[in-house]
């Protein structure tokens, strides 16, 4: 059996974020979804909860993060290739997201950002395999 990977994050409004990431091409698992959760599929063994505040707060003892002041997590997906990061972010920012910082280019690996409209920072990213194996170049 693989080892799935669920993602949980607070949102504030939870209709809201279901609308963005179906702006992106993303759908929900219905059942594992209701009024204060929603779970968002992202391949076949990863997801991301989208819970509500105080549905979230009843998992842990500790406060929920404002993810727009402070950086809980980088999420990190990667995409095939550079043209499927752009797109990737380009979507979410006309979705209403936002890009928090310029894209890195290293030549063997691409990367931008967007950030949610609860402030969660998603890198999209793109990397060559063979030069991955290889290592970075010299510096």
């Amino acid at each position: 059996m693989t080892t799935k990977i669920f993602v949980n994050l607070p949102v504030a409004d939870l209709p809201r974020s279901k609308r963005f990431f179906e702006a992106l091409g993303y759908g929900f698992n219905p059942k594992f979804s209701n009024d204060d959760a929603a779970c968002m599929v992202i391949s076949d063994d990863i997801y991301a909860m989208l819970l509500t505040h105080p549905f979230f707060a009843g998992f842990t003892p500790r406060p929920v993060a404002d993810a727009t002041k402070a950086t809980e997590v980088l999420i990190a997906l990667s995409q095939p290739n550079r043209e499927a990061v752009n797109g990737m972010v380009d979507k979410a920012v006309a979705a209403g997201g936002t890009e928090p910082r310029p894209a890195q280019d290293m030549g063997f690996m691409f990367s931008r950002a967007f950030a949610d409209p609860d402030g969660h920072i998603w890198e999209i990213v793109w990397m060559d395999e063979k030069s991955a194996e290889e290592g970075p170049p010299p510096s």
